[in-house]
């Protein structure tokens, strides 16, 4: 068996085949070894019943009823040995399933080693179990329980603090990929919500250019139009429509807040081509004089957000449906609240390993991410988000803490 192991590590390091498949491989080698002696031990606490059939014969009990107890205890024992190493292996292995979710993560040497190392402890201490259980004291055979019978208690703990270090060791090692990934996101993230306040700061120097020229060109047109009273209908036409224009250029959707605004309207002129009947309500999106929460976090938070409201009113095909996004806010004491609701065709896609509910299962992992990275920006700020859904409607809840950080040392834009 060792040299089959060292074989197959051989090979993985070789590339031969894939660090996966040796820790399956290990791991399911490891699982069954220590499910047989945990079974095993059992077992030979069954032998020790036949003492107490020896004694009764010698008090007295019929030689009939000796063989028929003894032939019952030799079955039972064989098929609770069965029994308890199948289960045991049963249920380990279909932990180790579940936990181990990330099939297609392509796995490090030292990532490898760190998952592999307690099924290889395992393994080892079956192998010294297998060479040193039977004996010999001069000429007659015993098992190293019955030298140090302590060994009945101390090997099945032993064994059993094993298999939950094999267990345990997938889970932790699942859930620090998620955490590296959800890091990952995190940084690639805030680059691009870094980039675009730029971008939003950008712009607004050009709106704010843009509506100085159009105060200057409002009074123009209107001068001009005096002059051209009594003249020719297409140059007052002409100068109407140029009016029409430049009122064009006022922001469509105004909060006071900088970076909502223009989320909000890069948002919405993205989609009013596709959707042209499109009704996004914000009204009641008002943001508190003093907003501790920083601009690029309500950016995450609303742009995310408004990001799986468009994907969802997509998707909205029937004829009579309404394709709508709503979104409001308040402030009560210290918690600031906002949520948005969208229209979405109803269909929701549930699974019991998955934390987050989605609305298309074509789009389940941009969903995802987006309500992932909702939830650890509204944590940031000891807040916390839910959602539901209620007919064809989605709603999602945010609730975070309107307080100066230490790590910021700013308050929001406004």
């Amino acid at each position: 068996m060792i040299l089959c192991i060292i074989s197959v590590t051989a090979l993985v390091f070789y590339r031969a085949i894939g660090k996966i498949a040796l820790f399956i491989i290990v791991t399911f080698m490891a699982v069954g070894e220590m499910s047989f002696f945990l079974a095993h031990m059992l077992f030979e606490l069954g032998n020790h019943l036949f003492r107490l059939w020896d004694w009764c014969l010698e008090n007295g009990y019929s030689l009939e009823f000796y063989n028929c107890v003894v032939s019952i205890t030799l079955i039972g024992n064989q098929i609770l040995f069965c029994v308890i190493g199948a289960a045991v292996l049963y249920f380990t292995l279909r932990r180790f399933v579940q936990d181990y979710r990330e099939k297609e993560y392509a796995v490090h040497r030292t990532e490898l080693l760190f998952i592999i190392t307690p099924g290889l402890t395992g393994l080892m201490v079956c192998t010294l179990l297998r060479i040193t259980i039977d004996t010999a004291e001069n000429g007659v055979p015993e098992t190293l329980y019955d030298r140090y019978p302590s060994l009945m208690v101390i090997m099945p703990v032993i064994l059993l603090l094993l298999l939950f270090s094999v267990m345990f060791g997938v889970k932790l090692f699942q859930d620090m990929i998620c955490w590296n990934r959800e890091k990952s996101s995190r940084i690639i993230l805030e680059k691009q919500v870094s980039s675009l306040q730029e971008h939003m700061g950008e712009m607004e120097r050009v709106y704010s250019g843009i509506r100085g020229m159009r105060h200057d060109m409002k009074n123009t047109i209107s001068l001009i139009m005096q002059l051209a009273a009594g003249k020719e209908e297409e140059l007052k036409a002409y100068l109407e429509e140029l009016n029409e224009t430049m009122d064009r250029l006022e922001f469509r959707f105004k909060t006071g807040n900088t970076v909502v605004d223009t989320l909000l309207n890069m948002k919405y002129h993205e989609i009013a081509s596709t959707v042209p009947d499109l009704r996004m309500d914000v009204e009641g999106l008002q943001f508190p004089e003093k907003l501790f929460i920083q601009s690029y976090d309500i950016g995450i938070v609303i742009g995310n957000a408004l990001d799986n409201a468009i994907e969802a009113c997509l998707k909205v095909k029937e004829p009579d449906a309404e394709a709508f996004i709503r979104i409001s806010s308040f402030q009560k004491r210290e918690l600031f609240f906002l949520k948005v609701e969208n229209s979405f065709d109803g269909k929701v896609v549930r699974k019991p390993q998955n934390e987050f509910s989605v609305t298309d299962k074509a789009d389940r992992e941009n969903h995802r991410i987006g309500l992932a990275n909702i939830k650890s920006t509204t944590e940031k700020y000891q807040g916390t988000m839910d959602f539901r859904v209620k007919d064809r409607v989605f709603i999602l809840s945010v609730m975070m803490k309107n307080e100066r950080r230490e790590e910021d040392g700013f308050r929001s834009d406004r």
